[in-house]
């Protein structure tokens, strides 16, 4: 594709997640973005009108009205009606988790580009066959891998990289909340949810991948619902440890947080906080400059450029979600027999 060409966007999915990415997209054009959304895709047909009422842990983005306008959005219960439509370009999968690969496969072989949405799948074999289908047909295939992008998040990895604070003695990553109180079929089910395992930590269990590389052997105690992990490596950090839950009680603020131990400093994050950034040393805290915006706006720009700029890097390859899916079968396993499991 050029880049003076209008990409043309269809999600797929109009739950919580799904509107946070019709939000990013819309908010994207209004940024001078060329993008445009061209369909929508959901089995209820309320929807259709452009509702907005669906609201997650995150607030993701600037509110409008409505969420789409359906005099210029069309709305589809059918998906091969919206992968059909040649004005769309990039597809993001929005559905709940047992349906990605499928979804993502058929816009795959209608020449679509596709962003689909965390977990990619509950197992690294499902996870492989959408790699396979993604090179079958010359396409990009993104995992929404939103961390990555996440401001202060980026900035972790970049500083951990480039070695300017010294070498990491700690790291201790924080993701827990109540129950999500939305979509509450499929929430009840951890054999299609994956639990918070694969729901809700799958984040940390990410970004300690892309941060630190592929661990050795992991440790994970406590439930797929509320975990612990140790990500034991044979050349890196000596502590590296992720907690994700969602078990806590109904009004529990949700969390999301590190703190990482340099030798020169420590980086702390929390959600919320303002400012949600401080570097600790020499006896002060200071914060650090973010860039605005959130992880969600980020990965959508960036699958965006992937289409539009030639020397664009991609940062959330698909073979990455086969590493990561990889590994939090092996955290399941380390919880089900309470022994140490290699990576």
């Amino acid at each position: 594709m050029t880049s003076t060409k209008e990409i043309g966007v269809g999600v797929v999915g109009l739950g919580y997640m799904g509107r946070t990415h019709v939000t990013a997209y819309r908010d994207a054009a209004a940024d001078g973005v060329r993008t445009r959304l061209v369909a929508v895709c959901d089995a209820n047909p309320a929807l259709a009108g452009g509702d907005t009422s669906a609201r997650g842990n995150l607030d993701t983005g600037r509110h409008a009205a409505r969420l789409f306008d359906p005099r210029e959005t069309s709305f589809h219960r059918d998906p091969a009606e919206l992968f059909a439509l040649p004005a769309v370009d990039l597809v993001s999968i929005c559905t709940h988790t047992r349906s990605h690969v499928e979804l993502a496969t058929q816009a795959l072989e209608a020449g679509k580009h596709v962003l689909v949405e965390k977990p990619v799948a509950l197992s690294a074999a499902a996870v492989e066959r959408l790699l396979a289908a993604a090179r079958a047909a010359g396409r990009l295939c993104m995992p929404a891998m939103c961390v990555r992008f996440w401001p202060g998040w980026d900035w972790l990895r970049a500083t951990v990289r480039a070695g300017t604070l010294g070498e990491v003695r700690s790291a201790v990553f924080r993701r827990i909340a109540a129950h999500p109180g939305w979509a509450p079929e499929f929430y009840r089910d951890p054999h299609e949810n994956g639990g918070a395992l694969f729901d809700l930590h799958v984040h940390d269990a990410d970004f300690v991948r892309w941060c630190f590389g592929p661990p050795a052997a992991v440790t994970s105690t406590g439930t797929i619902d509320h975990l612990t992990t140790l990500y034991r490596y044979l050349r890196g950090p000596a502590h590296v440890v992720a907690e994700g839950g969602w078990d806590l009680a109904t009004g529990f603020e949700f969390v999301m947080s590190f703190t990482v131990a340099f030798a020169e400093a420590t980086a702390d994050y929390r959600l919320g906080r303002t400012p949600p950034l401080l570097l600790c040393r020499d006896g002060k805290a200071q914060p650090v400059a973010l860039a605005p915006g959130n992880g969600y706006e980020g990965e959508v720009r960036h699958a965006l450029a992937l289409l539009t700029d030639p020397d664009a890097i991609p940062l959330a390859p698909l073979e990455d979600a086969v590493g990561l899916t990889r590994m939090l079968e092996a955290e399941g396993e380390s919880l089900r027999t309470g022994a140490t499991v290699a990576v």
